[in-house]
């Protein structure tokens, strides 16, 4: 198994549309936006059948403002709460905000925001959260209408993670999770994003609910299926998802990904639009990030 990480998409052609936008920012007239940190976690379930594991994926309502019709993993924009939902007291268990500002290259704040955003995301959107009466047990099941209102309310903000998992008392498995990869929306997209891709496997007993606001479609796939489907146009997939799939595709168990993980060197993914007689073309290249 290779350490040196994930692999990369192969060049994609864009929308000619794009051509002008591209022409601005390479003249200097056209500011790119600043992006939003965010985290995202490829779910994974280990089949039923012999072939690998399968990846949950949400369709995103073709009325949202970024990534509209897309087949994405749960995730979301860090909030303001995230970054001081958690702290090591009490209701923390595995590594430290500071061990994984190490692993994701950033600063100590930012590291226990991503991570406590990607958990309150995947339970938002999937219903499954990565969570325990203490660090050695999950949550078993989350399926009845207190949960459902935990869940409402974390969506509307009404709440915070700090909030559920204290009123619950319930410890925030940090140990569930794995770093996976890194990347930055190209410049040349209205709402950019920074995000940090997690790995987790759906805990014992746990099982997913299509109850996401902004999803219109969900489905466990096998990760190899899910790519072909994309590079045959039969399935809206973003780079950074097609590029995930492809990894996980070659595990023979989630566990296999989880602890392929730890070997991994993540360097952040920035996509660059390039403009040539051809066409319109994003192509992926490493990009240095200052920690934050």
């Amino acid at each position: 198994m290779r350490s040196s990480g994930p692999g990369r998409p192969e060049r994609v052609r864009l929308p000619e549309s794009l051509r002008g936008a591209a022409a601005e920012l390479a003249a200097g007239t056209r500011v790119p936006a600043e992006p939003r940190d965010a985290a995202t976690v490829v779910l994974l379930r280990d089949g039923s059948t012999p072939g690998g594991p399968e990846v949950y994926l949400l369709r995103r309502h073709g009325r949202m403002a970024f990534a509209a019709g897309m087949a994405v993993f749960p995730g979301g924009g860090v909030d303001d709460r995230d970054r001081d939902a958690v702290s090591a007291d009490g209701a923390w268990a595995g590594p430290t905000a500071r061990q994984w500002a190490t692993r994701l290259g950033c600063g100590v704040a930012m590291a226990r925001g991503l991570v406590c955003a990607a958990v309150r995301e995947t339970f938002e959107e999937a219903g499954v959260l990565l969570a325990g009466p203490d660090a050695g047990t999950v949550v078993a099941d989350t399926t009845g209408d207190d949960w459902e209102s935990d869940r409402e309310a974390l969506g509307a903000k009404a709440v915070s993670l700090a909030d559920v998992l204290a009123r619950r008392r319930l410890v925030l498995r940090t140990d569930l999770m794995r770093a996976w990869t890194h990347w930055i929306t190209p410049e040349v997209e209205p709402r950019r994003y920074d995000t940090r891709f997690f790995v987790a496997a759906l805990p014992v007993g746990q099982r997913t609910r299509d109850v996401s606001t902004e999803s219109d479609a969900v489905a466990w796939m096998r990760p190899a299926d899910a790519v072909a489907a994309a590079r045959a146009g039969e399935l809206g997939m973003m780079p950074p998802t097609v590029g995930a799939c492809a990894d996980m595709a070659r595990f023979a168990r989630a566990a296999d990904a989880l602890a392929a993980a730890a070997s991994w060197t993540i360097t952040p993914i920035a996509p660059q639009v390039v403009v040539d007689d051809d066409g319109v073309w994003l192509e992926t290249t490493a990009s240095p990030v200052a920690p934050r």
